[in-house]
């Protein structure tokens, strides 16, 4: 890590935990091996394993869930009682390199708002996880207009009075990274990748490709819609009118007239239409207003 990370900004590292005593207890020597000024914070989110005492043995910070509450609330907890400038998220099953945290803040110091491990190819526990991946970095491209090259990955740096003002938009479950990355690149902040390459992890994901997978396309079109509703509106809009449209030149064909189903398609198209654009300005004006609270 550079002079002016270590000199002018203080580093929080976060970790969400679940069960993985055995995982930390390889990993937390090694984070203070490369970050030995850091705050190293884990939030045990209901392990019923040695989590708590790997970490005292340690001697690391732990925040303790009473039950599990879900991965997005622990990245929460985590978040509301960190001091340091900058946050750094990592999964404590052993899947990433404490090396990597320096490449990270280093971005961050060269002006970055957030900085993400993008996963490669390899690094996909599964072929249907990495097609998932796939699937929603090219929808999530499309709907925020920028380039994104891992949505679900949970390793990444980020300034943390950033952070803390999207604190209420998080969901507890394990879709955070998908809100923090859309959330990021609606608002006009900097997001930077860099390729990281992950390990294979200690015991069992707690990930439901499913389920969770349902709740990340969900949270695509949630922040989409509180961000730059015309992204769905729009297309929905242009599909209902073609939809009028073809059964007009059918009806016209066939029957040689307009009917009243053709009539409300229309209708609905604008109607869809100037919801969209009204909820674009309603947006827009509430952007605004949070921009002026924060400077």
């Amino acid at each position: 890590m550079n002079d002016s990370i270590k000199m002018e900004t203080s580093v929080s590292i976060i970790l969400p935990a679940k069960n993985e005593g055995e995982s930390l207890n390889k990993l937390l020597p090694r984070i203070r091996a490369c970050c030995p000024e850091a705050e190293i914070l884990v939030v045990n989110d209901g392990s019923e394993d040695d989590t708590i005492e790997i970490c005292n043995s340690h001697a690391v910070k732990v925040i303790s869930h009473p039950y599990s509450k879900g991965n997005g609330a622990a990245i929460k907890a985590g978040a509301r009682t960190a001091t340091g400038d900058i946050l750094v998220f990592m999964d404590a099953d052993g899947q990433h390199s404490p090396e990597d945290i320096k490449k990270f803040l280093a971005e961050i110091d060269n002006g970055n708002d957030m900085v993400i491990g993008a996963r490669n190819k390899k690094s996909q526990t599964s072929f249907p996880r990495y097609i998932a991946n796939l699937f929603y970095n090219k929808l999530a491209s499309y709907m925020s207009g920028h380039k994104i090259l891992d949505l679900t990955s949970g390793f990444r740096a980020v300034k943390a009075n950033m952070f803390k003002n999207f604190l209420y938009l998080l969901p507890n479950g394990f879709s955070y990274p998908t809100t923090i990355t859309m959330a990021f690149f609606r608002s006009g902040y900097s997001i930077k990748y860099v390729p990281i390459s992950c390990e294979k992890r200690t015991g069992t994901s707690h990930i439901k490709l499913v389920k969770d997978g349902i709740r990340f396309l969900l949270i695509i079109f949630r922040i989409t819609a509180l961000y730059s509703p015309l992204k769905i509106f729009g297309p929905a809009s242009f599909a209902v009118f073609i939809t009028g449209l073809s059964y007009y030149a059918y009806t016209y064909y066939y029957l040689e007239r307009f009917t009243n189903m053709s009539a409300l398609l229309f209708l609905t198209s604008i109607l869809v239409f100037l919801i969209g654009l009204l909820s674009e300005q309603i947006t827009f004006l509430i952007y605004s207003k949070n921009q002026k609270d924060d400077n």
